[in-house]
């Protein structure tokens, strides 16, 4: 109904919802958030459904109508179990409706779904991205339920709560008669503009009188004349529950738009309703009513988002605003301070734990681990920031502490440990208890927030989140964009039981009960496998006992698998936990241990910083899943001095030297090794270890991507810079010249000019072997190396026999791992366009020669029935040609073949018609893929054109195999197959009976006359009775169904613009037709009373030259019929979509003048009619239903709603979250004005 006129607006919503280092997973892979301090639910929305979430909040917090509506048992709605059942009675919408509510009260998640509510609705994906009127969903959602629970115990539930009656009565001054209409409402609707507040509105209402006088007089039934008079309303029954809604939107009718009422809008907290009452005699509690919900609208009238402001009647909620958190956060971090300043002195508590000790000395870690058992915080997090680290503090006591002469073992000196005994037993007389006192007072007993009346807590609820608010906050609701849209009021009257008080479980049935516990207990058990999950890391402890350092990195000495410890444990626990866990996996560790971060690298392992601070998380150290952990003594490994750092980075370089001798004769050639150096080696070392007296080293100064030929010498000035400085880093080449070599180098310049090029590799993989795992190499290479030395050089380096060469070639591998086609073996790498690091297969078959095409080929462009194939064919060699080479290779034989292109559709396109051009003349390239397509290619101005025979379907009575028969469409399914023998397919053509009669080729300057006549040539078509083509109707077919009528005998087939891929079906007639170009072709069928079912359909030509319009199509038809045209009622039939679209009112007939206005043709939307439409007709006389709908349509909705709720679900499964940016979203184009509607069953 209103379109876009309340769209989301989601600039709300914060796109920060990944923390740091968290693994991001699907949504759908971990349980629902559980809920918050609050302690109530949120619902989620679903795309614009917060005007629904707003609505259903308030029903929930209506506790009297959800009281009545879960009295509601299993043996008067049925079970949702039942309701896949054919002839179970299930009413779906209190069922799902009762599960909601169960499920916003105890189940223990941050939001629940409504997605089976609204599929109860009968709504379908788009309709739950659409955003509707939440006064216009009250209304419709009402009225829904009352239909459901028609035969209940509840059919009243609706009128009981929320039913009240408004009386209009108008007293005439005469004779004092009074007349009055008497009017039922669910929710009164008052006015905003023009008024200050909630009072004054209903005052103007139900107070003030309006006056008929002068000229406006009123004629009264009793004086029968017109007399003086005056109107009022009143009241005349209150419900329980009083809903308002304000009319916040309006028309301008002088710029034509609608626009939101902004101005202030008061309404009070509490509200005496007695001076708007007919009756006033009672008790004036009778009269009072409370706000406890109000709907606010946020946002414009073509945008905006839906939330509400609700209080918790039965205080099922935790109210506890922000300002009371932060004030008990003060007051816990002033007792703390207060506590840290009675904190034992550190050196009383290292003796207390070395005098437990029975060992005479432990080590220094050790003791700090102890201290961590025992007080539950490290030495670093307490004590470190005031007496500095552990062993310089064990050193500046050193009449107490006895240290080892390395300094890494320590007891308590003798005398002290009888000292520290006596102490410790005096001071365990006296303090004990008061310590215990204030450890209960602070854990035990935290301070309560501040007590308030019963019931008045306010809460925010805005789809998935809750939040408490004041009450005053209701006034900022009174003005702007964000203003309150609907009131809710209660009876003051209405008072809760005392067991209803904070119990959310009150009244709720036992099954659902159940229900709730077995759901929140599988939540449990998901979260707690997720959070495992999640937050689990798994670390590998390298073992320095297990290392040795040689060639500047660390290496196994032994296995991998014996040399690594895999540990999992929790990220948000802290180093010391870290260093606990591992002291306890390796107990026979004796000495210090430094954890430190490791990484491998190209030339081994390489150790960082080391990991301290024990009371830093693993999440804040920035250890990630995976992440390696060197364990050794912090000094050496294998009694080696091991440099750690990013400083000290091995770098692995590639070493180059001229070869001695040149294969090939084109490009220049290298032998290639590796050598490791720190990054913090100088250029003097590095030439000093690689070049020889009077040698110099180049590096390759071009990027990765380019084919500079940028080779520069380093000079005697950058001996002192360093490998990293440099910008030499893993795999980076450098090439070594001898001091003969030195005459291609101009020095001065410092550029490598007269032989080589840019330095490559490339990586070759083996697919001629039968090995599961094919291997693979790193070949080194200019730019202008030959492929075949490329080849070669694999052969070698892969170890495979040299004959191999003369019979396999290099092919590509892209992406995907697709092969592509072969390169040349004459190419140079830059030839073949192949960049640094590309994956080349060494695959069997001989490489094409530059002069030669390699090319794919199918038959047939669907893949999934025949597979591409690969050819080699001459660029010179003719399409005929290269179409029988292909024919020999699949198999086909015959001249009723020719070739096409592979369309971007992956589709037979552009035909190769010239079949005695080139290859090469038609622009056919290295890897194109071909089609082989069955049939001749037809002659310049010649169309090939598929016929299928149309014949109307026999007619099935109601319920007679409705499943097969959908709509009144005959569905036949056979397959399509492409063969040289196979008969021509019939694939499923839904509309009428249609069948494949061949293919005819006819020129596009012949009539359509002449094209019937060809028809009837066909084998199919003689078997029909047909005197003259006048006796056939020619339709164009459109996703496979009669499409465009083609008119007009004596025109040209050119005429029509059919196009190359057009399909004609024709229909066989029982009498002559040649339709005029304003005659208008329909097919009318008449329902059968009684039956939702129709006739055999008609076809009606109907001249719509004059008018296209209702009012001449209701006459035609009625005509047609023989009918009176005020006794039917006609619909549009739109297939696609299974429903019927009423064609509006007759009664456009009112008069002549009105006539003569130009009425809206039938052929624009929302009709949009045309040739073959179908018309449903009712007759009046016989059946007064105005529902066109059958049986075939309900099963055609059901299948379409399945389909969306499975594409939706594998959506879900394929799509991330989506990530809303917090800038202003741009503007949308706005949507098609739609009804609200809710689906329910008939139970009456």
């Amino acid at each position: 109904m209103f379109g876009d006129l309340f769209e989301e607006d989601f600039s709300f919503i914060s796109n920060n919802h990944y923390g740091k280092g968290k693994k991001s997973k699907p949504r759908e892979s971990e349980p629902p958030a559980p809920r918050d301090f609050t302690n109530l639910s949120g619902i989620k929305n679903q795309g614009g459904t917060c005007y629904l979430n707003s609505l259903l909040q308030t029903l929930l917090f209506t506790p009297e109508f959800r009281e009545a509506l879960f009295s509601l048992g299993p043996e008067e709605l049925g079970t949702l179990d039942d309701s896949r059942k054919p002839d179970a009675k299930v009413r779906i919408i209190p069922l799902q409706l009762q599960r909601l509510f169960a499920q916003l009260l105890l189940l223990d998640q941050q939001a629940a779904s409504t997605a089976d509510l609204t599929e109860s609705f009968g709504w379908s994906g788009h309709e739950e991205m659409r955003q509707h009127d939440v006064q216009e969903l009250n209304r419709i959602l009402f009225s829904a339920l009352e239909t459901s629970l028609v035969g209940t115990s509840g059919h009243d539930l609706i009128n009981r709560l929320y039913h009240g009656i408004v009386v209009n009565q108008i007293v005439c001054k005469e004779c004092k008669n009074v007349s009055e209409r008497q009017e039922d409402f669910l929710d009164l609707t008052v006015a905003v503009k023009g008024v200050a507040g909630l009072e004054e509105a209903l005052w103007n209402m139900y107070v003030e009188e309006e006056y008929f006088e002068n000229d406006n007089l009123y004629r009264c039934g009793a004086c029968d004349k017109l007399v003086e008079a005056s109107k009022s309303a009143k009241l005349r029954k209150l419900p329980p529950f009083l809903t308002i809604s304000l009319l916040r939107f309006n028309f301008d009718f002088e710029k034509c738009e609608r626009y939101k009422e902004t101005s202030c809008y008061t309404f009070p907290i509490q509200i005496n309703l007695r001076p708007f009452c007919e009756q006033t005699e009672m008790d004036d509690s009778e009269y009072m009513y409370e706000l406890f919900s109000v709907i606010i609208h946020k946002g414009g009238c073509y945008g905006g988002h839906y939330h509400v402001y609700i209080r918790d009647v039965d205080e099922l909620g935790n109210w506890q605003l922000q300002e009371e958190e932060d004030g008990l956060i003060e007051e816990k971090a002033l007792r703390d301070t207060e506590n840290a300043k009675e904190t034992e002195n550190p050196l009383a508590v290292l003796k207390g734990i070395l005098s437990e000790e029975e060992a005479k000395q432990i080590p220094v870690d050790q003791l700090g681990q102890k201290l961590l058992e025992k007080k539950g915080v490290s030495w670093n997090k307490k004590y470190r920031k005031q007496y500095g680290a552990l062993r310089k503090y064990l050193q500046n006591h050193p009449q107490i502490f006895q240290l080892s002469p390395d300094g890494n073992k320590v007891s308590l000196k003798e005398t002290h440990k009888l000292l520290f005994k006596l102490d410790s037993h005096g001071q365990n007389l006296q303090s004990p208890s008061q310590k215990n006192d204030v450890q209960w007072n602070c854990e035990k007993n935290p301070p309560r927030p501040r007590a308030a009346s019963a019931g008045c807590h306010w809460f925010d609820l805005n789809d998935s989140k809750v939040q408490p608010i004041k009450e005053k906050d209701i006034e900022k609701q009174f003005q702007g964009k964000e203003s309150a849209y609907m009131l809710f009021y209660r009876k003051a009257q209405l008072k809760r039981p005392p067991e209803a008080r904070g119990n959310p479980r009150y009244q709720i049935p036992e099954h659902l009960l159940n229900e709730m516990n077995a759901a929140n207990t599988e939540l449990q058990k998901k979260r707690a496998e997720c959070d495992s999950a999640n937050n689990g890391m798994d670390l590998h402890l390298h073992l320095s006992s297990c290392y040795k350092f040689h060639n500047g990195a660390l290496h196994p000495s032994l296995s991998c698998k014996e040399s690594v410890v895999d540990l999992t444990i929790d990220r948000r626990k802290t180093l010391g936990d870290l260093r606990q866990a591992v002291f306890q996996m390796l107990e026979s560790w004796e000495g210090d241990m430094v954890l430190s971060m490791a990484k491998p690298l190209p030339a081994g392992l390489h150790l960082y910083q080391v990991l301290d601070g024990d009371e830093v998380t693993l999440d804040g150290v920035g250890l990630a899943d995976g992440a390696d952990i060197f364990v050794w003594n912090g000094k050496e490994v294998g009694g080696t001095k091991v440099l750690a750092g990013p400083e000290h980075e091995p770098v692995v370089l590639n070493v180059l030297r001229l070869a001695e001798h040149n294969e090939g004769g084109k490009g220049q050639h290298f032998s290639e090794a590796q050598h490791v150096f720190s990054c913090s080696t100088s250029l003097a070392q590095l030439h000093s270890a690689l070049a020889p007296a009077g040698g110099i080293i180049l590096k390759n100064g071009s990027g990765a991507d380019t084919e500079a030929k940028n080779w520069e010498v380093f000079h005697e000035e950058d001996m002192k810079e360093t490998v990293r400085s440099v910008g030499l880093r893993d795999g980076c080449s450098v090439l070594i010249l001898d001091s003969h070599d030195q005459s291609f180098v101009n020095v001065a310049s410092g550029n490598l000019t007269a032989f080589t090029y840019d330095i490559s590799w490339l990586q070759v993989k083996n697919f001629c072997g039968v090995e599961e795992e094919e291997k693979h190499v790193k070949i080194t290479a200019t730019i202008e190396t030959v492929m075949s030395d490329i080849k070669m050089k694999a052969i070698r380096e892969l170890q495979l026999q040299e004959e191999l060469a003369n019979e396999s070639c290099l092919r590509p591998v892209s992406g995907n791992g697709k092969l592509l086609f072969p390169v040349p073996e004459d190419y140079t790498v830059k030839e073949a366009e192949l960049k640094m690091g590309s994956l080349l297969g060494l695959c069997r078959g001989k490489a094409p020669t530059s002069t030669q095409l390699f090319l794919y080929f199918m038959v047939g462009s669907d893949q999934s029935c025949r597979p591409e194939m690969e050819i080699v064919v001459e660029e010179t060699a003719s399409v005929r040609e290269c179409l029988n080479l292909m024919l020999e290779k699949s198999g086909l034989s015959g001249d009723n073949w020719h070739l096409r292109r592979l369309d971007w559709c992956y589709e037979a396109g552009e035909a190769l018609s010239q079949e005695n051009a080139t290859l090469k003349e038609l622009n056919v390239c290295r890897g194109d893929t071909l089609v082989i397509t069955e049939g001749k290619l037809p002659e310049k101005g010649f169309l090939k054109i598929p016929i299928w025979w149309l014949k109307p379907s026999g007619h099935k009575k109601h319920g007679e195999n409705a499943q097969d028969q959908v709509n009144g469409i005959t569905w036949k399914m056979e397959a399509l197959q492409v063969s040289a023998a196979a008969a021509p397919p019939e694939p499923t053509h839904p509309g009428l009976d249609l069948c494949y009669a061949g293919r005819i080729e006819i020129a596009g300057e012949a009539s359509l006359e002449d094209l019937k006549m060809q028809v009837l040539t066909l084998p199919c078509c003689q078997e029909q009775v047909v005197p003259l083509p006048l006796f056939l109707r020619a339709w164009t077919l459109d996703s496979k169904r009669p499409g465009k009528l083609l008119r007009d005998n004596k025109r040209r087939l050119s005429d029509y613009r059919l196009g190359a891929r057009v399909e004609i079906c024709i229909e066989p007639l029982q009498e002559e037709e040649n339709l005029g170009p304003h005659e208008l072709l329909l097919r009318v069928q008449m329902g059968i009373p009684g039956e939702r079912d129709y006739s055999r359909s008609q076809d009606l030509v109907w001249d719509i030259s004059k008018e296209c319009t209702t009012w001449a199509l209701r006459q035609r038809v009625a005509s047609h019929y023989c009918l009176p045209v005020d006794k039917i009622e006609i619909a549009k039939y739109f297939p696609e979509r299974f429903e019927w679209l009423p064609i509006s009112s007759w009664t456009q007939q009112i008069s002549k003048r009105k006539r003569r206005k130009k009425q809206a043709s039938l052929q624009s939307a929302p009709y949009h009619l045309k040739d073959g439409d179908i018309i449903g007709v009712k007759n009046l006389l016989l059946d007064d239903t105005k529902d066109f709908s059958t049986v075939r349509d309900d099963i055609g909705k059901e299948k379409q709603r399945q389909l969306a709720l499975e594409k939706r679900k594998s959506r879900q499964e394929r799509v991330q979250d989506p990530l809303f940016p917090e800038e202003k979203l741009p503007t949308k184009p706005r949507k098609p004005e739609v009804a609200l509607s809710i689906n329910v069953g008939v139970f009456r």
